[in-house]
């Protein structure tokens, strides 16, 4: 709860957090809007390899340009921060944590390892990495006395959060999850058909600042996928491996539909991962809805518990055996200083994979033919659906994030999860396949 103060100390000690920033999109920016007003922290560095986005995002947020270089050898020397190309320039003495937000799993994973090489803690915003090796990331880390941490902002963090509060709270966790938009066909949603299914103005979509491949991967399923099994690695739960269920309600609800099948809800057990959708199966939107927010459910560790639960208005489920914590709302960005200072000022991530537990797997939207080529999270031929570790692994699945731009060898039916036998790896996925090895050696037992 000091968090602050600490920073104040860095901060009068003229001794700031150095950050430096790997990706300067949308996330990137939005944390850019607010390390000015944060004390004790200071961005060293930024490397994007379209320089242009990166100043324009300075540009955006306000950044004095008395304040920027293009000096490579000023990201450590000098007050002002440095813009640069190549991300191997943060790799070095003085920069205290490196904030990977590319998006892309591979270039992620790599720079997280180089930056461990440094003795640089790693805030992972890419997410897709994260599912992919998380496991292993944080082991190496961990043995190196460094932090790894998923980003606070994206909901997978503030899950951790709420999961901590009811294991600290003497609670045992039946369920962690988020809310999203959801319809039964969005599985086979692609970048040509995306803008059907959101809300933005023609004008907006047409314009050209939208990316129809992230947005079709948030509403096809894939992004709520990485995400979970983020949360399921981080919390050691474990998915139904007939995947999420996105079952509609409202925020009243959760603890009535985030419990067992036994007792009424959609879980296939306890201690497991959700996301609710936000709509009805019909497609109305439903008031009071989980969209922006996340949640954990707990269950009464005994009577009087239960009737705590009846007693006070925390939307029990009828049986008041169970009870949801919800969060309305995330800042994305905005609110990753809390992941910085936590791993700089205390040593501790805001998340962390502690095993194997979840895996996400690339599925087709579509019948597909040998000899054709898989085009990755938010595309046209397949989509990620969330697995447990240990069912992917029987299955030899194929992780969605090894999923782009390699030739199938086999035709692939719609609806069929896809193995690493129906593809072609070649020497690019050398590194991640590494990491992903040691994944696969932390399953959960």
């Amino acid at each position: 709860m000091n968090l602050h103060e600490l920073l104040l100390d860095r901060e009068q000690a003229d001794d700031p957090i150095r950050v430096g920033v790997i990706g300067a999109g949308r996330f990137g920016t939005m944390f850019l809007s607010q390390v000015r007003n944060t004390p004790g922290m200071r961005v060293a560095a930024i490397a994007d390899i379209d320089l242009e986005r990166a100043h324009a995002a300075l540009d955006l947020v306000g950044w004095p340009r008395e304040d920027v270089t293009d000096d490579p050898g000023d990201a450590v020397s000098a007050d002002r921060t440095a813009v640069v190309a190549d991300a191997g320039v943060l790799f070095r003495e003085g920069i205290d944590v490196i904030v990977e937000a590319t998006g892309n799993p591979i270039v992620g994973i790599a720079h997280a390892l180089r930056a461990f090489d440094a003795g640089q803690h790693v805030i992972m915003v890419t997410v897709e990495g994260d599912a992919l090796a998380g496991p292993a990331l944080a082991k190496r880390a961990a043995d190196r006395g460094l932090v790894y941490s998923l980003a606070y902002g994206d909901q997978p963090a503030l899950v951790m959060e709420l999961v901590d509060w009811a294991r600290t709270s003497g609670f045992d966790v039946v369920c962690a999850g988020k809310g999203a938009k959801y319809l039964e066909h969005y599985h086979e949603m692609n970048p040509d058909n995306v803008w059907e299914h959101w809300e933005f103005s023609k004008e907006l979509t047409d314009s050209g600042q939208l990316n129809p491949y992230m947005h079709t991967a948030f509403r096809d399923g894939t992004k709520a996928a990485i995400e979970m099994a983020s949360v399921a690695n981080a919390a050691g739960l474990v998915p139904s491996d007939d995947g999420l269920t996105f079952a509609p309600g409202d925020l009243e609800e959760i603890a009535s539909v985030c419990r067992p099948r036994e007792s009424g809800g959609v879980l296939a057990h306890e201690g497991s991962v959700e996301v609710m959708s936000s709509v009805t199966r019909d497609g109305e939107w439903i008031p009071h809805n989980t969209q922006e927010g996340v949640f954990v459910v707990v269950k009464a560790t005994n009577d009087y518990v239960s009737g705590c639960f009846s007693e006070y208005p925390w939307h029990p489920d009828p049986s008041k055996r169970y009870a949801a914590l919800y969060r309305p709302y995330h800042y994305v960005g905005l609110e990753l200083g809390m992941s910085i200072a936590n791993a700089v000022l205390r040593g501790v991530a805001t998340g962390a994979a502690r095993g194997f537990y979840g895996d996400v797997v690339a599925t087709a939207k579509k019948d597909l033919s040998a000899g054709g080529e898989l085009d990755g999270e938010g595309g046209y031929t397949v989509w990620g659906k969330l697995i447990s570790a240990r069912a992917s692994m029987e299955r030899g699945a194929l992780p969605i994030a090894l999923a782009h731009h390699v030739e199938l060898l086999r035709d692939v039916p719609r609806g069929t999860v896809l193995t690493r036998d129906d593809v072609v790896l070649d020497g690019r996925f050398d590194q991640v396949l590494e990491l992903r090895s040691e994944t696969e050696e932390l399953l959960a037992k």
